[in-house]
């Protein structure tokens, strides 16, 4: 099965691309999702992040509050490199879980929505990349628009990931999202058919 990483800058259009596959019946899975359970109540990860940053940032139920976490997190570069150690190994692990249980050959490939894939160094756990982009000042707008954030919030969160350029740069496949739907459709499709040709050859190989 070819694993395919979908990746790009926060708010250049992953989560309507990833929608698109899945759409199409391609197997998808969003990493923010597994990090959404990784810090609810009971998991291992829990207890970790609150040895390290204190129950202030823990919700009344147990969970972590996100929220509260991310107002430490992106205003210190120690306490976000800190929270990674912690938090990604368990998103990797449970990645690899969800590939390895996946149907084979009724699932020739499948996505998984990373948007931090390049800054933890996972790039080659991933047979191709797909990155998504935007121009640089609508990637803030819809930031600060689909978030609630002031400027200064956004460009902390933006500062945090790699420049949209350079993991263009090292992608197998680029979708621009700056255009209407119908021109990110029309892309997604050629991907889509790239991907399918790319995984009849690794099948045969």
């Amino acid at each position: 099965m070819l694993r395919v990483a979908l990746t790009g800058g926060i708010a250049t259009g992953k989560s309507y691309v990833l929608s698109r596959f899945a759409a199409s019946g391609v197997p998808t899975v969003d990493a923010d999702s597994l990090a959404h359970e990784a810090l609810s109540t009971g998991s291992p990860a829990v207890a970790r992040v609150a040895d390290r940053f204190g129950r202030r940032v823990l919700a009344a139920n147990g969970s972590v509050d996100r929220k509260a976490l991310a107002a430490l997190v992106f205003a210190d570069t120690k306490a976000r490199s800190d929270l990674e150690a912690i938090l990604h190994p368990e998103v990797f692990r449970r990645i690899d879980a969800w590939f390895s249980a996946l149907p084979y050959p009724f699932a020739p490939f499948a996505v998984a929505d990373i948007p931090l894939l390049f800054e933890t160094h996972h790039e080659g756990l991933f047979d191709r990349i797909v990155v998504t982009t935007c121009g640089a000042g609508q990637q803030l707008e819809r930031l600060r628009q689909r978030n609630g954030l002031t400027e200064e919030e956004a460009r902390q969160r933006l500062a945090a990931q790699w420049p949209i350029e350079e993991k263009a740069r090292l992608a197998h496949y680029v979708i621009d999202t700056s255009g209407p739907f119908e021109d990110t459709e029309k892309q997604v499709e050629r991907v889509l058919a790239a991907l399918r040709t790319d995984a009849d050859i690794d099948s045969e190989v």
